[in-house]
């Protein structure tokens, strides 16, 4: 017979292997369940990592596609790259089934034109828009055309002009109102002024005077939009007036890059009008147009030519030594146009041409020493160019409406430009001429201004335009809301020509300006945004591409990610595309 005492053990022993076991299966059903939460998350992280990398990847790919189309710009479908949706509105980059799987980029672009902030553009922003500021003092201008051209800068003063100036000059002599290295050596910590060109416009926080609310004004984002706490005060950051007006700061008006290449479009060598070797330029000219424009500039290059009468009576190509003063005396004096405007050239920039003609004429003297040396007699078309040219052509313009003398066959001859003081003949020759020929053998043009997009601070800046020019070219750019012109008047502003042709300045405004401006540069600033269709990670980049070689450079490139995405997702995405 079973013992009661025994019975009850054995059931009280069962009884506690039964709590055992269910203690194991909820430790074991806890542990599967965090391990299933934890590989679920391990998946989420790792699903997100990779989306992050893909929206990376898109954004680095929209850099790379920007750069392709900078490299293909005589392509008439890649003219508008200011805004062009169909070019950089949501552009596919990874295709898939399953919307969050596809991936776009877009390219937008502030529009520094607007103070209502209210605007954006999908499109790419002309560093040559803005003041160069490495090539201020490479333009050999005086201190105070130097100055003018900085203090219309909303929020210079004298004294920031001058530090930026000691900084990208090649000294340690400090400016009136400047700071050399001795004001940055008592800085926390200690740095030396560069004395050396910007790298980015970053770096002028590094320069005495300048804060983060001049470079960047307002805008705390950089997306050109007057968001709320930009128009809130002191409530959040940025500090900001409460006006409804956004303040763009310096990075709307200056750069550190812009300039255009000096190469034709299709990638070959200009003709050089200055070029020592009246042979080579002769041959050049022939080949490309004809035997009478080949004598015509080869006449200008060895007599000068004279103005049309209806400009100004002094010669218009500039001699080599020491009488180029009185052969350019219309570059030298103010230069009025026809309907009044008054246009001064810079002395300074007089000295550095000069400078250039007295080398040209070492070269020639030099060739033709040699040529006389042997005996040697050297013609072209009945003219004897054995002694080269004692002049060089300072702008193309001056080559229209002009005539030249030369001896051709032992006969005194006047030649009449192949090229008339007439606008309509000119509109449509004028694009093959800046094409094809070229003042200079440099490599590259620099610091000359988009005069389609500049701001009217950065045009009264250039030594001696009058205010009421400014406002006429200011007019004439036609801007909608959005920064964008038509696209009849980017057809008619494809070169400065339209300031002749529109009737805002004659022939002889135009010499004078031609250094100062260009229609369109080869430097661009981009943001551009790689992102998924159906939400997810965004990816914000900034970019400066160089698209004065081919295949263009990258010049620097920067993740914006922490300054926040900047545009809504109906902003990066069209509708048709979501």
């Amino acid at each position: 017979m079973k013992s009661p005492r025994n019975h009850r053990l054995r059931k009280s022993r069962r009884g506690s292997v039964l709590l055992i076991v269910l203690v194991i299966v909820s430790v074991l059903t806890l542990v599967a369940y965090n391990y299933t939460q934890s590989m679920t998350t391990e998946f989420e992280a790792t699903t997100i990592y990779g989306s992050d990398v893909q929206a990376r990847e898109a954004a680095d790919s929209g850099v790379e596609y920007v750069a392709t189309i900078l490299g293909n710009r005589g392509d008439p479908a890649l003219e508008n790259l200011q805004h062009n949706a169909s070019l950089f509105w949501g552009r596919s980059f990874i295709t898939s089934d399953r919307k969050r799987g596809r991936a776009h980029i877009s390219v937008i672009a502030p529009v520094e034109h607007s103070t209502r902030g209210n605007a954006i553009r999908y499109g790419l922003m002309d560093e040559s828009a803005k003041l160069n500021l490495n090539l201020l003092l490479k333009m050999k201008l005086s201190d105070d055309e130097i100055h003018t051209m900085l203090l219309n800068i909303p929020g210079m003063t004298i004294e920031t002009a001058d530090a930026i100036l000691d900084w990208i000059d090649t000294d340690d002599t400090k400016r009136p109102y400047g700071a050399e290295s001795e004001s940055y050596e008592s800085m926390t910590p200690p740095y030396k002024a560069k004395n050396g060109p910007l790298e980015t416009l970053d770096e002028l926080l590094m320069i005495k005077g300048v804060t983060p609310a001049l470079l960047y004004g307002e805008d705390a984002n950089r997306n050109g939009l007057l968001d709320p706490n930009e128009n809130d005060g002191d409530a959040s950051p940025p500090i900001d007036n409460r006006n409804g007006v956004l303040d763009h700061g310096w990075v709307a008006y200056l750069t550190a890059h812009g300039r255009e290449s000096n190469l034709r479009a299709d990638g070959r060598e200009k003709i050089h009008l200055n070029n020592g070797l009246l042979t080579d330029l002769y041959d050049a000219l022939e080949d490309e147009f004809d035997e009478a424009t080949a004598k015509f500039v080869i006449a200008v290059r060895m007599n000068g030519a004279t103005a049309p009468a209806t400009a100004s009576s002094s010669s218009t190509a500039s001699k080599s030594g020491s009488n180029s003063n009185s052969s350019n005396s219309s570059n030298n004096s103010n230069n009025k146009n026809n309907t009044g405007k008054t246009v001064t050239s810079s002395s300074s920039s007089q000295t550095q041409q000069q400078q250039q003609q007295q080398a040209m004429q070492g070269l020639t003297k030099a060739i033709a020493s040699a040529a006389l040396s042997t005996g040697g007699k050297v013609t072209r078309g009945g003219i004897d160019i054995t002694a080269g040219g004692s002049y060089q052509i300072q702008s193309i313009w001056a080559l229209f409406g002009s005539t030249a003398k030369v001896t051709i066959n032992g006969a005194s001859q006047t030649l009449k430009s192949p090229w008339p003081d007439n606008p309509n003949q000119l509109k449509n020759t004028l694009p093959k001429l800046l094409d094809t020929l070229s003042t200079t053998n440099d490599e590259y043009l620099e610091g000359r201004i988009n005069i389609n997009q500049a701001r009217r601070e950065i045009l009264l800046g250039i030594p001696g335009l009058e205010e009421e020019l400014v406002d006429k070219i200011i007019q004439a750019q036609k801007l909608d809301s959005n920064g964008q012109p038509s696209l009849d008047v980017i057809h008619q502003h494809n070169t400065t020509g339209w300031l002749y042709f529109e009737g805002l300045v004659d022939l002889t405004t135009m010499q004078t300006l031609d250094p100062y401006f260009t229609a369109r540069g080869d430097v661009y600033r981009a943001q551009i945004f790689g992102f998924f269709e159906g939400g997810g990670p965004v990816t914000r980049l900034e970019a400066m591409i160089d698209g004065t070689q081919n295949p263009p450079r990258v010049i620097f490139q920067r993740d914006l990610n922490d300054l926040g995405h900047g545009y809504s997702r109906s902003q990066l995405m069209p509708v048709t595309n979501r």
